[in-house]
C-alpha cells in the first residue's frame, strides 16, 4: 500500500477550485483521492494531469514522483514516461542510465513506447553503446505493440541495412501501417520510397501526396519534401515561390536542409526577391542546425 500523497495546500486548493469548474478537474481530483488510497494507475493517471497542467496546476516534480509510484507499482506507461522525464532532466535530476533501466522495465512490462524510445537510444547510441540489430528488435516489439513510431523507426533501419538486411519493400510496409495510423513521419518515409521508386513502384504524384499529408501534420520534414518537390517539378507543378514558403515552414521547425534550400532561393532570386544578407542568414543557420554542406558558405564565404 502506498503512503497518502501529502500535496501542498496551494495546489490542494487549485484542485478543489477547479474542480467545481469543469469535469476535467472532477476527475483530476478523484485522481488525487484514489492515488492517496495506493491506487497505482491512479497516480499515473493524476500525473498525466500535474505534468501537462490541463486541470490541475502544472507540476512536474510531482509528477515524476507520481511516475515513480505507478511504476512500482507495476504501471508499465508511467516506467516509460519517467525514463523520457529523467532522459531529459524535466522535474528530475537527468541521468541517461536510469532513463535507460526505466524505459527496459516499461518495454518489459509492456508498454510499447517504451520498446521504441530504448531502441532510440541504442539506435543513436545516446548513454548506450550503438546496437542497431538491438534497436531493430525493439522498434520491431514497439510496431507489433501498436507504438507507430516504433513501426517508422525500423522502416528507417530497413531502408538503411541499419541492423537488419536492406529491404525498402518491407520498410514500405512498415511505413504505409504508421501513415496509416497518421504518423507523419511514416508518411514521409513512405513519400521518399515513392519518389525514389525503391520497395515500390516509383510515382512522384503518390510521393507528393503523402509528403503534403505530412506537412499538413506540421511535420518539418514533409514540408522540406514538399518544398523540394514544388522546386524540382517532381509530382506538383513547379513553383518556386510556393517551395520558399514551405521551406520557411520547415526551417522554423530547425529543419537544416530546408534552411539552407531557402537560403539559396534568396541568394539566386528565385522564387523570392533576391536579398543575400537574408540568404547569410538562412545558410548560417543551416550550419549551425548541422548541415555540413552550408558551412564553407557560412558568412557568405
Amino acid at each position: 500500500m502506498f503512503a497518502p500523497i501529502r500535496f501542498p495546500l496551494p495546489l490542494l486548493v487549485a484542485i478543489a477550485v477547479l474542480a467545481g469548474c469543469n469535469p476535467g478537474a472532477q476527475e483530476a481530483k478523484q485522481q488525487r483521492e484514489a492515488c492517496d488510497r495506493g491506487d497505482a494507475a491512479a497516480c499515473n493517471a493524476f500525473a498525466l494531469e500535474l505534468q501537462q497542467g490541463d486541470h490541475v496546476l502544472r507540476d512536474v516534480g510531482r509528477a515524476a514522483e507520481l511516475f515513480q509510484r505507478a511504476c512500482d507499482g507495476g504501471i508499465a506507461s508511467g516506467c516509460a514516461t519517467l525514463g523520457t522525464m529523467r532522459l531529459r532532466g524535466t522535474g528530475v535530476d537527468r541521468d541517461s542510465a536510469l532513463a535507460a533501466a526505466l524505459y527496459q522495465q516499461g518495454c518489459d512490462g509492456g508498454a510499447a513506447a517504451g520498446c521504441t524510445s530504448l531502441g532510440i537510444l541504442f539506435r543513436d547510441g545516446d548513454s548506450l553503446t550503438a546496437d542497431p540489430a538491438r534497436a531493430a528488435v525493439l522498434f520491431e516489439r514497439a510496431c507489433d505493440g501498436s507504438d507507430l513510431e516504433g513501426c517508422s523507426d525500423l522502416g528507417a533501419l530497413y531502408v538503411a541495412g541499419e541492423g537488419v538486411p536492406p529491404d525498402p519493400a518491407h520498410a514500405a510496409q512498415l511505413f504505409r501501417k504508421a501513415c496509416d495510423g497518421d504518423l507523419p513521419e511514416g508518411c514521409v518515409g513512405l513519400g521518399r520510397l515513392y519518389a525514389d521508386g525503391a520497395g515500390v513502384a516509383q510515382n512522384v504524384d503518390s510521393a507528393a501526396t503523402l509528403f503534403k499529408q505530412a506537412c499538413d501534420a506540421n511535420n518539418a520534414a514533409g514540408c522540406f519534401r514538399l518544398g523540394w518537390a514544388y522546386a524540382t517539378g517532381q509530382g506538383l507543378e513547379q513553383d518556386f515561390e510556393r517551395a520558399a514558403d514551405l521551406y520557411q515552414q520547415a526551417c522554423r521547425r530547425r529543419h537544416a536542409e530546408a534552411c539552407y534550400r531557402l537560403g539559396i532561393l534568396y541568394q539566386d532570386g528565385t522564387g523570392v526577391d533576391r536579398l543575400p544578407v537574408r540568404a547569410a542568414i538562412y545558410v548560417g543557420r543551416a550550419c549551425d542546425y548541422g548541415y555540413a554542406e552550408a558551412c564553407p558558405r557560412k558568412g557568405g564565404s
